[in-house]
């Protein structure tokens, strides 16, 4: 959704032809795609149809999945659940899961960007409209993705001239330099045919007029532009307006705006000053010599910039690449990216349990597209550390949703990274084993964490062995065996009087929290309270939110048992004011769960009806019907069968399904913080 976030800042000009023919073809056909050349305006469109609302119908959901920055094609599907906010925490594939999750809802599904991956495309594609019935896909595209049924809008450069020039007039006024009589009409009107009215170019060559005149500009980008020949054949002749445009702005800039131009041009995604510090510095280019140098390429329009977050186009991006190609940089920056990826997600790793975790959680979203880039490049070059990278990250990707991605990573990495069965290979093996154990693998699970173990014993590796003891408590608590849960933790990790704060770590918390489980889920509430209270309060004191929130789960389960439904709503509802700030559907569902259990013994019934709502909603999302420790389930049954005599059937129905069919984000607000149950 970014790029919609950013083309939302400028207007939209024209394209009604366009748009009435997409809105007929998306009434005749459920695939209708957006085929022309690079900077023709397809993406706009596409955003365009969307924001007018009609395209998707009544009702229907909209998920917009933007596959520009994605190179690995075993990720297409996982891409596109995360566009539709699935967080799948099945072993069964991707497509399979997002075909599950869509089945009969009203759903647009945009794909933008097609042209990277074309073939993965049209084979989701096909599967997903044939599995799902009321489904429609908008697809942007370089060529057609000829699936059966597909209707194919040629989207070209303005038809119009008034069109193109009212376009560029647009764009020059944002630039500072409107065109203020007929002259500089007439000026713009045959710098606008010269440029094929194509609209990429347009925006670029107004964008120069920041740094010079119309006059000048006008007689400025006809003359041959100076890529090479060998990448200049890489661009077919029906993109030498763009080719023209792009190469005459590389000409405007200093030696240090191109080659900061091309070592940016390698970044996947949108980018901030301190990766652009890191990956383009050296050389000519001097740590402080990035940032003004990135504000010239800004001013040329070459970089957009909002909110102190910068991206490129992708045909920018396209030359600039060209360009790193023909200076042999590729190798070294790819080797320079990988190393600043892996260092950021080792601090992560290191600060997960403290007061920079949200912050984290933050700056790993953010990188999402860098670490899986550095991840494919180590993969080939380094295993041990690319297992490193996605076993510092797997806590993180876990509660964001990239289960399947972590699972695919690791597995990849841990055969050939086996060799150096050290700390990292440790990391490594843990991480795997607690994929498996949320994708519902117990077996392999087990076989995981003995292995995690014993690696953990030959390593020396103390912090390894807490997390091996973790990783089995768990599975025991999955399982329905607390005391084995207990015994693990305690043997490995013996409980200490008072803990106190220069004692935590990641793998003492983690261990301590299953203790607290066990202990409840045996039956010694007084302890597991006292427990999860100091652990709460230690937390609350780092500003933690992970653990924390399942501390206040565990208070609000104890309350609820020891007959407290007041005090195991707030609880619960602190559980979920935590969680608000790092994601986690699987522990939001298990929370809400126990909030609707919670209102239902308090006799707040229609809350506690919507709460149960809620919980199915983001169980679906994480492609259960219901998990978490078995008691649970029992207590859930119950609870749902006195609402259902109480309210009625049809009551309870109706006030479940507009839970179950609501928005993520504002029901997990609703639940943290109260409030009159939504009405129709």
């Amino acid at each position: 959704m970014v790029w919609m976030m950013w083309d939302a800042e400028t207007s939209f000009v024209g394209r009604a032809a366009e748009l009435d023919r997409i809105a007929a073809e998306m009434g005749r056909s459920r695939l209708v795609t957006l085929s022309g050349a690079g900077g023709v305006g397809k993406t706009r469109l596409a955003q365009r149809v969307v924001a007018l609302g009609t395209a998707a119908g009544a009702g229907a959901e909209v998920a917009w999945a933007d596959l520009s920055p994605l190179r690995n094609a075993h990720l297409l599907a996982a891409t596109v659940a995360d566009a539709l906010g699935l967080s799948d925490h099945t072993s069964r594939p991707p497509a399979d899961a997002v075909c599950a999750w869509i089945g009969d809802r009203r759903t647009l599904l945009v794909l933008d960007s097609c042209e990277y991956l074309p073939a993965e495309c049209r084979d989701l594609a096909g599967d997903l409209l044939t599995a799902c019935p009321n489904l429609r896909i908008l697809a942007t595209s370089r060529e057609p993705l000829r699936v059966r049924g597909e209707a194919v809008v040629g989207i070209e450069p303005f038809a119009s001239a008034a069109e193109a020039v009212a376009l560029f007039a647009d764009r020059a006024a944002a630039a500072g330099s409107p065109l203020v009589d007929d002259s500089d009409r007439q000026l713009a009107a045959g710098l606008c045919e010269q440029l094929e009215r194509l609209p990429l170019a347009l925006e670029l060559a107004a964008g120069q007029l920041r740094g010079m005149s119309l006059a000048d500009l006008c007689a400025g980008p006809y003359r041959a532009v100076d890529l090479p020949a060998a990448p200049a054949r890489r661009w077919p002749a029906r993109h030498a307006a763009l080719r023209t445009t792009i190469g005459w702005s590389h000409e405007l800039c200093t030696p240090q705006e191109r080659l900061l131009w091309a070592r940016l041009s390698y970044l996947p995604a949108s980018f901030d000053d301190e990766l652009a510090g890191q990956l383009a510095g050296g050389g000519p280019l001097s740590p402080g010599s990035v940032g003004w140098t990135l504000v010239s390429l800004c001013e040329k329009s070459v970089v957009v910039r909002k909110d102190g977050v910068y991206r490129m186009l992708d045909a920018v991006r396209e030359y600039g690449r060209m360009w790193l190609a023909e200076l042999g940089a590729e190798q070294e920056l790819a080797r320079r990216h990988a190393q600043y990826v892996l260092a950021q997600t080792r601090r992560a790793h290191r600060e997960w349990f403290g007061p920079a975790q949200r912050s984290w959680y933050r700056r790993i979203g953010f990188l999402h597209s860098d670490i899986r880039l550095a991840a494919d490049h180590l993969l080939a070059t380094d295993p041990a550390a690319a297992l490193e990278m996605i076993g510092n990250v797997t806590f993180f990707w876990v509660c964001s949703g990239y289960l399947y991605e972590a699972r695919q990573y690791l597995e990849a990495a841990t055969v050939p990274a086996a060799r150096d069965r050290d700390e990292t290979w440790v990391q490594g093996l843990w991480s795997l084993g607690l994929t498996l154990t949320l994708q519902g693998e117990q077996a392999a699970a087990h076989e995981t964490a003995a292995a995690c173990r014993r690696a953990a014993t030959e390593a020396l590796d103390d912090e390894g062995l807490g997390r091996a003891a973790y990783l089995e408590g768990l599975l025991h608590l999955l399982e329905g065996r607390p005391l084995a849960a207990v015994d693990g933790v305690e043997t490995t990790e013996p409980a200490a009087p008072a803990l106190r704060p220069e004692q935590l770590t990641a793998p003492t918390v983690l261990c301590r929290l299953v203790h607290v489980f066990g202990l409840t889920g045996s039956g010694r509430l007084d302890r597991a309270r006292h427990e999860a209270l100091e652990l709460r309060d230690l937390c609350a004191g780092l500003d933690e939110h992970w653990t924390r929130s399942y501390a206040e789960h565990q208070l609000a389960l104890i309350a609820f048992l020891a007959g407290r439904p007041q005090d195991s709503v707030r609880h619960a509802r602190a559980a979920l004011d935590a969680k608000q700030h790092i994601g986690d559907a699987f522990g939001i569902a298990m929370v809400m769960d126990l909030l609707a259990i919670a209102l239902a013994d308090a006799g707040e019934e229609p809350a506690a009806a919507y709460a149960f709502g809620a919980a199915a909603r983001f169980w679906e999302t994480v492609g259960h019907p219901q998990r978490g420790t078995p008691e649970m389930a029992a207590l859930r049954g119950e609870c749902e069968d006195r609402l259902v005599r109480r309210m009625g059937l049809r009551r309870y129905g109706q006030t479940f399904r507009r839970a179950a069919t609501g928005d993520a984000r504002s029901l997990v607000s609703w639940g943290a913080y109260g409030g009159p149950v939504p009405e129709q």
